[in-house]
């Protein structure tokens, strides 16, 4: 006779760790917040040209030297506050008097471009570094670590200082300007040379407390490749320090090009760059001070945002957090 079902309501079927971890983002609201000023962010970067081209303004044009009244014999905003206005909404820089807020959205541009290339080429390579070499062990696993170590005694910050003018010596003749995409390469490949190495060990720990479960026994056991166990078997398995990894890497990134920028060394003129915009604040803090507000305002916020971000997303991703 067949078993009749009582009239209660029938249990929800289990939820899979991803779909765990969305519902748990989804209940942190700061984490829903900076998510929002994050891909806000995103999108005007990406729409840079087309939110100028609706402004009515660029980010090259010498605004305050081609109209009359907007700079003072000295090359300062003569409207307060910089020079804000109808037409500047942000203000216009001292001294070549190009549109502020036309430069903070190509500088965004410029910062995002910089962090999530090298972001990506850091993901692949420590990705597949730190799960080979997690699973082989031995030989491999002792030249990578002394690979590791060699890697994180250079000081990253330095080497981009000495590289700077060596790559301008070797790769630029003289009396030309480095082109764009030559300091965009060296920014990218640096950052992405020295990045991959505290993810990769990481994954290399994670994966040697994973090779020894059942389900990779159980894989070697049928016969499977070296390749199927890891590309099938632990990388599937490794995906949230992955995330946490990369949503806690892009700021840092962007915070080291602006300082780089900074300190003269990053991108130069004329592609805006929020650091070199701060640097030429500094130079003008005492009589317009508003021209560094706006660009260390846009780093703190965009930074704060995606550091709130990392944490919602670690949070999310701890099985050991109730849910």
């Amino acid at each position: 006779m067949a078993e009749v079902h009582s009239g209660g309501p029938l249990e929800a079927p289990s939820r899979g760790p991803l779909a765990t971890a969305c519902r748990a983002f989804r209940r942190d609201r700061t984490g829903m917040a900076a998510l929002a000023v994050v891909l806000f962010c995103a999108v005007l970067a990406a729409a840079a040209p087309l939110v100028t081209a609706l402004y009515g303004k660029n980010a090259t044009e010498h605004y305050g030297q081609n109209g009359a009244g907007l700079l003072s014999a000295e090359g300062l905003p003569v409207l307060p506050g910089g020079g804000i206005s109808a037409d500047h909404w942000f203000g216009i820089e001292p001294g070549l008097g190009r549109d502020v807020f036309a430069q903070l959205l190509y500088g965004m541009r410029t910062s995002l471009l910089v962090a999530f290339a090298s972001v990506a080429v850091i993901a692949v390579t420590g990705v597949l570094l730190g799960v080979t070499v997690g699973y082989l062990s031995g030989l491999a696993d002792r030249a990578f670590t002394f690979v590791c170590n060699v890697l994180l005694g250079f000081p990253t910050l330095l080497l981009l200082l000495a590289l700077s003018p060596v790559i301008r010596t070797r790769f630029v003749g003289p009396g030309e300007n480095e082109p764009a995409w030559m300091q965009f390469t060296s920014l990218i490949l640096v950052f992405s040379a020295f990045g991959w190495v505290p993810l990769a060990m990481v994954l290399r720990t994670s994966v040697r407390a994973l090779r020894e479960q059942e389900f990779v026994e159980a894989a070697r056991a049928v016969g499977a490749s070296r390749r199927h166990i890891v590309l099938r078997e632990l990388l599937p398995n490794v995906w949230a320090p992955v995330l946490v990894h990369i949503t806690l890497a892009v700021p840092g990134i962007v915070t080291a090009e602006a300082a780089l920028s900074f300190l003269g060394v990053g991108i130069d003129e004329p592609v805006p760059d929020w650091g070199r915009m701060i640097s030429r604040g500094s130079e003008v803090f005492y009589d317009d001070p508003t021209y560094m507000v706006f660009p260390g305002v846009a780093i703190l916020v965009f930074v704060l945002a995606f550091n709130l971000l990392g944490d919602a997303v670690r949070d999310a991703l701890d099985p050991r957090i109730a849910r």
